[in-house]
């Protein structure tokens, strides 16, 4: 909690709302703007020359808002980065925040950030971000590690990590510090602005103030007619763009002189966005994975040796040294588990003739020779999972990694159901991992649909937590074990529902799931042509 900001402090904040064809939602950004009380000077909404009444909306509230100036750009910008340039050029307060159209400002964000600003005497104060899921509600903090506490950064290259936060939307810059060293947006057309502005920032070495406190919400709409960029991953173009971000950003602090921080935005690349699109890949077509593997392997080729000296069993290191490995696409399905949340690497496991543990027996040349001596926690250890709608069981089965995991001694599994859209909602029961024939380790457990349905109808997440001999643990996701008999829709009689309608399904990670609904009312409303819902 920060205090109420002083007198001093009035007037002392220019918040730049910027929005196109987005008349749904702008009025509900601009009020969370102004409504963070009397530290905000000014509201400049720039409207990016929308055809929906954005405008005309912005210049009604306007009317009877004196902190609210509305700037109508002549003709569309076709991005975010002109219409930010514009509200930053007319920002006549102190500091300066920017805030898209369809997400909105918590009550207490300004006074959070300008606190801490004026504490610590930072030229950029960032703060906690949370991708809110609509219609859910379901949150999902934003690089949660770098908010935890209050912190100050006498320069970014002293925490690498803040380049994992490509965000500009959750911090307060100083705007003397802005324009001082000419930081602006990419003009016109250029997805993924964020990653060179927050590049340019980080370049001009200023001193960072971090707080905990929640200052952005980030509105994920997946169903809008129309999606935001970093939504609308379908076209291979939106992989170039990004591509093209990240190259740029790594320049720009390479030409600054920080050679850390340009290396941290290669490795973010491997973590992050390499993971997130080839958990996708198995989804796209044949044209879009040979236009994107051949993008993707021309890209990886810039990197040096400096960029490859981490961890070579490290998930996104691994991933790009089989795309570098194979001149064609290659196991997507086992590439999308390793590039999950947390990391699964599949059977086969193969060694080279003089027993090097590798990839697999065509790609003998990615070696896995650090991977056995991994601790328990960094292992990308593999759970598949089986459930049969029918008998309501639950089979696991934990695979040995090179002999890693029968030296950790397995012992017994934490059974997680969590619901996805219900934060705190979970069940749990501990069943014992017993060693099999084939040195896997096994268990079993009933699914308590019952209890499940009582709780919450909707999607239900598998999770487990894994102890071992020593009393170390691991949270892990479990694989869906796919084919026509497992993952078969069924409805099932219950004493108190009457029918229980559950549908096991693979996620896009490729972990499983389940669909749940209870009662007749629910069972007809999806029987009768709202099936699409659940599907995965």
């Amino acid at each position: 909690m920060h205090p109420d900001p002083s007198p001093a402090d009035a007037g002392t904040v220019s918040v730049v709302v910027i929005g196109h064809d987005d008349a749904a939602h702008v009025a509900d950004a601009v009020r969370s703007a102004l409504g963070q009380g009397p530290a905000v000077r000014e509201v400049v909404a720039v409207d990016d020359c929308s055809t929906d009444g954005s405008a005309q909306l912005l210049e009604r509230l306007a009317a009877a808002e004196p902190r609210l100036r509305v700037v109508r750009l002549p003709v569309n910008s076709g991005g975010c980065g002109t219409p930010r340039n514009t509200g930053l050029d007319a920002a006549a307060a102190p500091y300066v925040m920017f805030l898209d159209s369809d997400d909105v400002l918590p009550p207490g964000a300004v006074d959070a950030l300008l606190a801490a600003a004026r504490e610590t005497d930072a030229q950029v104060t960032g703060g906690l971000c949370v991708r809110r899921e609509l219609p859910s509600g379901r949150e999902v903090p934003w690089e949660p590690a770098l908010y935890a506490s209050p912190a100050v950064v006498a320069r970014p290259a002293e925490r690498p990590r803040l380049v994992r936060d490509t965000l500009s939307v959750n911090k307060l810059y100083a705007t003397a510090f802005l324009r001082a060293h000419g930081i602006r947006f990419p003009e016109g057309r250029f997805p993924y602005e964020d990653m060179v502005f927050t590049a340019r920032v980080w370049a001009a070495a200023p001193r960072v103030a971090l707080v905990p406190d929640r200052v952005y919400v980030w509105h994920v709409r997946r169903a809008a007619p129309r999606l935001s960029i970093s939504l609308d991953r379908a076209g291979v173009g939106n992989w170039r763009a990004r591509t093209h971000a990240c190259r740029t950003a790594h320049a720009i602090l390479l030409d600054a002189g920080e050679k850390g921080l340009a290396r941290a935005v290669r490795a973010k690349f491997l973590d992050h966005d390499l993971r997130m699109y080839v958990r996708e890949l198995p989804q796209r077509d044949e044209a879009y994975r040979r236009a994107w593997w051949a993008h993707t392997r021309a890209h990886l080729a810039e990197y040096d040796a400096a960029d490859r000296s981490g961890d070579p069993a490290a998930p996104g290191m691994l991933l790009a040294r089989v795309l570098l490995a194979s001149p064609e696409p290659r196991d997507l399905p086992r590439l999308r588990e390793l590039a999950a949340r947390p990391s699964r690497l599949c059977p086969p496991y193969a060694r080279t003739a003089d027993g090097t543990p590798c990839w697999s027996a065509e790609l003998p040349g990615v070696t896995l020779e650090t991977l056995p001596e991994r601790p328990v926690r960094l292992l990308p250890l593999a759970v598949d999972a089986e459930l049969r709608a029918r008998t309501r069981l639950l089979r696991l089965r934990l695979h040995e990694l090179y002999g890693a995991v029968g030296r950790a001694g397995p012992v017994d599994a934490e059974v997680e159901w969590r619901h996805r859209d219900r934060a705190g909602l979970a069940l749990r029961r501990t069943v014992p991992l017993r060693p099999a024939a084939d040195g896997a380790w096994t268990a079993a457990t009933p699914v308590p649909l019952e209890r499940l349905a009582s709780l919450g109808t909707g999607a239900w997440d598998l999770r487990l937590r894994l102890r071992f001999r020593d009393g170390a643990t691991r949270t892990v996701s479990a694989h869906a074990l796919t084919g026509p008999g497992p993952l078969r829709p069924r409805a099932t009689p219950s004493p108190r529902h009457g029918l229980i309608l559950v549908r096991p399904y693979a996620t896009h990670a490729g972990s499983l799931a389940l669909r749940v609904a209870a009662g007749p009312r629910d069972a007809r409303r999806i029987l009768t042509g709202r099936l699409r819902r659940w599907l995965p």
